[in-house]
């Protein structure tokens, strides 16, 4: 069987089917689908299905021109028809895997993927599970279904475990170009996935076991949620001291070994970061340990919108103006810059912290325009000196690219800002209140002024 399937895989007969066409899901499977294979995606939702067969891509990274090309060559083709895994020699499952309110891991959409492959499994069969999990999941819940069909993993059929590593909106690292992490539950299920990334991925690592592999994912999230909340902390610190953060910050980074650069921000989103470290804690209290690190820094990094809502209530205290009753824009309300991705955004926990203390917020973002909150749908305003002149507050949560911060200070009379976007100067009639720093100063420049040679370039944002 797995000299079969390598042969397959060799010279591209092999059939490639993707659970899951989100934001990991599509792009790999048009990498496979570049690779020669022909690729069979399936997805629950007919919107999505109906939209990519007609060449229309739903994710940012992946432009339309790229994906018709590919489904006009035949080389990829989208379905909502379960019965069709039946046709795959691999098949990657890449589908969410949130929390539950109660910050457990909700496996539901890993189940329901599971049951599906397990469904329409055959001898020869290759299933990788790409979704971020805690460590044990694909030899406790995969395998168990697979062997419920009498297949024997490494023989009749191989599995293996592959992290994502995704970063939406990343111009330089993508999907064939970041290493790709393969660990399998036997080394033949190893041998076999490792052959089949390698056919599309610049550079594939193959590890010991699926154990290795799932914590490989929660080690990467877990080491950017625990210096992001040490940053934040720093930020709180520097804040009570009065001392510029960023000035901190950016004198330490000239520091050539022992120092890497993250900076603070409003609070953490995305799907990995806010969620990651909780897959691993969750798995550690079941063996009665306490990941005392990754709590800490869930704490302060879940607090950062609170104390954005405290700074700019203090800000407007200073203008004789109360939060209640007054009017707030909001610039960016994505997850990062640069993209539409809104995912555990702390822009949504600011705007509902204002909002629940009697302001009217607005918000403006040049990626998203608009978004759903509940059975609403909250759309975004134009950026125009009117819109600025007419806030009490501006707020800058996200740092988009596209925004035209001199504009921003020229027009508004209070700058909140959270991204160190703005620094002081005396030409502007903003007043800018930092994260973190000395008082506030009125009049500002962008800190885009600066000199390329001023910012040191690794740089792991909030």
């Amino acid at each position: 069987m797995k000299d079969q399937l390598l042969a397959r895989i060799e010279d591209r007969s092999a059939v490639i089917s993707v659970v899951g066409l989100g934001y990991v899901g599509l792009p790999l499977s048009l990498e496979f689908a570049r690779a020669g294979f022909h690729v069979i995606g399936y997805d629950v939702s007919q919107r999505v299905v109906d939209a990519l067969n007609s060449g229309v891509s739903h994710i940012q990274d992946v432009s339309d021109a790229m994906l018709a090309e590919l489904v006009d060559s035949g080389h990829f083709e989208a379905t909502t028809d379960e019965g069709r895994l039946v046709e795959a020699d691999a098949i990657s499952i890449a589908v969410p895997t949130p929390l539950s309110k109660t910050r457990d891991p909700d496996m539901s959409y890993v189940h329901s993927a599971v049951e599906a492959v397990a469904r329409n499994s055959h001898k020869g069969l290759l299933i990788v599970l790409e979704s971020t999990t805690y460590p044990g999941t694909t030899r406790e819940i995969m395998l168990p279904k697979l062997e419920e069909c009498g297949l024997v993993a490494g023989e009749d059929v191989f599995l293996a475990f592959s992290p994502e590593r995704v970063d939406p909106g990343n111009a330089i690292w993508h999907t064939k170009n970041t290493p790709k992490v393969v660990g399998g539950l036997t080394p033949a299920c190893t041998e076999t996935a490792t052959a089949l990334y390698q056919s599309c991925i610049d550079t594939v690592v193959p590890v010991s076991c699926t154990e290795t592999a799932e914590l490989v994912k929660l080690l990467e999230n877990t080491f950017r949620a625990v210096n992001i909340g040490l940053v934040n902390e720093m930020a709180i610190v520097c804040d009570l001291l009065g001392v510029d953060v960023w000035e901190v910050i950016d004198a330490a980074a000239t520091k050539p070994f022992g120092f890497m650069k993250f900076t603070p921000g409003p609070g953490i989103g995305g799907h990995c970061i806010p969620l990651d470290p909780h897959y691993l804690a969750w798995k550690m209290r079941t063996l009665n340990y306490k990941t005392r690190f990754i709590d800490l820094a869930s704490e302060i990094n879940s607090k950062m919108p609170d104390l954005v809502a405290e700074k700019v209530a203090r800000a407007l205290n200073d203008d004789q103006k109360s939060v209640n009753g007054s009017h707030i824009l909001v610039l960016g309300v994505a997850y990062k810059k640069n993209i539409d991705d809104m995912r555990e955004s702390p822009a949504l926990d600011v705007i509902r912290l204002l909002e629940e203390r009697g302001a009217t917020v607005e918000f403006h973002d040049p990626f998203v325009a608009s978004f759903r909150e509940g059975s609403e749908v909250r759309h975004g305003i134009e950026l125009t000196d009117d819109a600025l002149r007419a806030a009490d507050a501006v707020v800058i949560v996200t740092d988009h690219d596209g925004v035209d911060y001199q504009q921003v200070v020229d027009q508004a009379s209070l700058v909140v800002d959270t991204r160190n976007m703005v620094q002081a100067t005396h030409q502007s009639r903003a007043r800018v209140v930092s994260l973190a720093g000395p008082p506030a100063q009125r009049g500002v420049a962008p800190v885009g002024t600066r000199a390329a040679a001023d910012r040191p370039a690794a740089v792991q944002h909030a």
